[in-house]
């Protein structure tokens, strides 16, 4: 079994996150700054931080497509360009992963209902354990549910959800995300 650990941030760009057209997203302030110190505690620990760009995100604006300056990746790190919700349909992620030995990922992005949550349950198909940053995920309102809604009921049905013998758990920022914690359950 795998079970080195990476940090994914999905489609963490402009225009989602800041808007016009999609954001700005909910606790826009306070969930970048949960992102920036998961990514900064992934670093330090010399966790491969891999990031997903979603390709139809600022289409017509380029600076909107642009991953938000507050959590830019290293030149050595891999961003991975997606078309699909699911950031393994089409791309590489999967034989990235394997490359690095990576059995358990901590998801971290925007946004919650859409592209978080697809790949979310899609890793753990593919053998995969999840850790979701309960706070370090977000998006905007839609015609039925508030976006502070839509996270809460997520962060609700994502944990525990499994597939087999791999499954989502959902943390706290504080408690220590990149503990491979599924393992005591196995």
């Amino acid at each position: 079994m795998l079970s080195q650990t990476a940090l994914l941030v999905i489609d963490a760009q402009v225009g989602i996150i800041e808007g016009p057209s999609i954001g700005p997203v909910f606790k826009k302030e306070q969930v970048l700054t949960v992102m920036k110190d998961a990514i900064q505690q992934a670093r330090e620990r010399e966790i491969p931080v891999i990031y997903i760009q979603d390709l139809d995100v600022g289409k017509d604006d380029p600076q909107q497509h642009e991953i938000h300056p507050a959590i830019l990746p290293l030149a050595d790190e891999t961003v991975i360009k997606k078309k699909a919700t699911n950031a393994f349909f089409e791309t590489d992620l999967k034989a990235k992963l394997n490359e690095l030995k990576i059995g358990h990922i901590v998801m971290i992005g925007m946004k919650t209902e859409y592209c978080v949550d697809t790949t979310a349950r899609a890793a753990t198909t593919l053998g995969i354990d999840v850790t979701l940053i309960e706070d370090g995920h977000s998006t905007t309102d839609n015609k039925v549910l508030s976006a502070e809604q839509i996270i809460a009921h997520h962060n609700c049905n994502l944990h525990g959800l499994d597939n087999i013998n791999y499954f989502i758990m959902v943390r706290k920022s504080v408690e220590d995300v990149f503990e491979h914690k599924h393992l005591e359950y196995k």
